[in-house]
């Protein structure tokens, strides 16, 4: 029996790919498949299940795809009711690969289609879960994004999870291995670990959702309390893992069409297509495509482009580093954008190099914001998490989280300057980018954020005045 994680840091999200005796099952696997038909290549054996533990939210499974490429058998649990031929499994059954067994756990409450997958071994031993969104390493699965399909309130699916973690989870011995579909930085939780695996045992002893006293309703109230909106996307990654999807090789033939910076402009304005620069910031912001929106390939890109762009039927063109495009389009899909129709050929260099116009961020150093910034006269954006700015901030700064952009920028005077960071510069150009895009342009961004800005005297503080608390 071989078990291995496959971690997709991007989305904070674990796959699982399992074999015995010639035979493999796949687990929450992600949008492109290719790397699960090379392992089973590589290791002769026959990929005969694949296992959906929900109807995922935050990124789309590659489960149709594997499936006709394999032939391989889509295992939802009860209640599940996708718009393509699978098994919908029953509470209890079980399915054989090779020498081992996986036993469907229905666990709603996350969802009420989630199942937990209990991997018995070649002995009979119980060895471990596959719990999806329903436990993670410190957390379980939010109880807020099935409230419509499900007709039920957060309080009510809360309640149903709290019966599910005690009925089929936590009934497990304590050195049964955890497994779960996602870690730290992941938005189908709040309070996740940066560890991917551990045992019954250790969540016992230290996730606040698992403690032996707690009531039903403790429970809820502490795995309701603080939940922040999900983002806009998830809503239709969802209606794409249930109806079905393109597939990848057909958005990938899309998106690598190679445009020359001419057609690249006439493709712009015919489609309505947004520009997307996937370029680091600190190349991004010495010149750019106008009206381009940058999110960099190089940190949390998938979350947030679809925290950003939202409508996964967004038309995008594309400008990446050159040998960069593919991985782009890939990232993309994961999270449901499908409709990218082409990337600049040769990147922005060949923009530049085509003689067209091109737009630059007034970004400053640290230590020129300090000797600007007049503390209790300049206006500064920070645009980290609420969590982050209430740590420390710098005195008198505004805490605007980039999450919440579209709520915040109409309250903005175009004619009074401002100052915006964030951690370290990469959510502070995606800022950047939007405002310029709506005609903001009195700012300076500062490079590396409140890192750079914490080696300086600039004031900072952890007191949180409500009035500069985003209402």
């Amino acid at each position: 029996m071989k078990i291995e994680q496959i971690y997709t840091g991007c989305l904070a999200q674990g796959a699982y790919y399992i074999t015995s005796n010639g035979e493999a099952a796949i687990i929450d696997p992600l949008r492109e498949v290719q790397p699960y038909l090379d392992r089973a290549e590589k290791d002769g054996v026959t990929i005969k299940y694949i296992f959906e533990t929900h109807f995922h939210a935050d990124f789309v499974s590659g489960h149709l795809d594997l499936s006709k490429k394999t032939g391989a058998a889509i295992i939802y649990g009860p209640n599940a009711a996708p718009e393509f031929e699978c098994i919908v499994a029953t509470d209890g059954q079980i399915f054989e690969i090779g020498a081992i067994k996986i036993k469907a756990l229905h666990t709603p409450g996350h969802t009420m289609e989630s199942t937990t997958y209990l991997l018995v071994d070649e002995n009979g031993t119980d060895h471990a879960i596959f719990s999806g969104d329903t436990l993670f390493i410190g957390d379980v699965g939010r109880p807020d994004l099935a409230q419509k399909a499900a007709s039920m309130t957060q309080e009510q699916l809360a309640a149903t999870l709290f019966h599910s973690l005690r009925n089929k989870i936590m009934t497990l011995a304590d050195d049964v291995v955890v497994y779960p579909a996602h870690g730290a930085g992941s938005a189908c939780g709040k309070n996740m670990s940066k560890e991917t695996v551990s045992t019954i045992g250790e969540q016992k002893a230290n996730n606040y959702a698992l403690r032996a006293d707690m009531t039903e309703e403790e429970f809820v109230k502490e795995v309701t309390d603080g939940l922040l909106p999900p983002p806009g996307y998830f809503g239709m990654n969802v209606a794409m893992n249930k109806k079905g999807y393109e597939s990848f090789e057909s958005v990938l033939n899309n998106g690598m069409r190679a445009l020359e910076p001419s057609a690249f402009e006439a493709a712009a304005e015919e489609s309505a297509a947004l520009i997307l620069d996937t370029r680091g910031a600190g190349d991004f912001y010495k010149g750019f495509v106008p009206q381009s929106i940058n999110i960099g390939l190089n940190g949390d890109f998938a979350p947030w482009v679809g925290a950003m762009i939202v409508d996964v039927k967004q038309p995008i063109l594309l400008i990446a580093d050159e040998g960069k495009e593919e991985e782009a389009v890939t990232r993309l899909s994961r999270v449901g954008f499908d409709n990218v129709i082409g990337h600049l050929k040769g990147g922005f260099n060949a923009w530049q190099a085509a003689g067209m116009e091109v737009d630059t961020v007034n970004r400053i150093n640290a230590e020129t914001f300090a000797k600007e910034v007049k503390i209790g006269e300049s206006k500064i954006i920070d645009v980290r998490k609420e969590t982050e700015y209430a740590a420390e901030h710098v005195e008198e700064a505004y805490s605007k989280p980039l999450a919440f952009i579209n709520e915040w920028v109409k309250d903005i005077n175009p004619e009074e300057h401002f100052f915006m960071h964030c951690a370290g510069g990469y959510r502070s150009m995606i800022a950047a980018s939007i405002l310029q895009a709506r005609g903001y342009r009195n700012f300076s961004e500062v490079e590396g954020g409140f890192n750079a800005i914490a080696k300086t005297e600039v004031p900072k503080t952890n007191f949180v005045c409500q009035s500069k608390v985003l209402k």
